[in-house]
């Protein structure tokens, strides 16, 4: 359901791959079932595709994930977290644009 670019995090490898990245991470928290998540995903593919090497693009399942997920209280979703050096600088819940996202990781660079 991801495009190429697009990273999968899981309950396993966030750490290393989100808390531990020496780039900008963006982090969308979905689930199959959520209808806005599915709206969202295209533009989520175009971010990672549009920000290859310059910031981490993916996606994390909550339901799949439940750790992750309730660490960061993840309540509602789309939930959209932006890391920089292993902390949350931004959070974007709901639906948003794709301009909002780009601005959002350009912020966090």
């Amino acid at each position: 359901m991801a495009g190429q670019d697009t990273l999968t995090f899981t309950d396993d490898n966030f750490d290393t791959e989100v808390l531990g990245s020496d780039i900008p991470v963006m982090v969308d928290f979905w689930a199959t079932w959520c209808g806005p998540c599915k709206m969202i995903g295209p533009l989520i593919d175009e971010i990672a595709t549009a920000n290859v090497g310059k910031a981490k693009v993916g996606k994390l399942n909550t339901d799949d994930n439940r750790n992750t997920a309730m660490k960061y209280n993840i309540s509602a979703i789309p939930s959209i977290l932006f890391f920089k050096n292993g902390e949350v600088v931004k959070q974007i819940v709901g639906m948003t644009s794709k301009n909002d996202l780009q601005a959002a990781i350009d912020a966090t660079a």
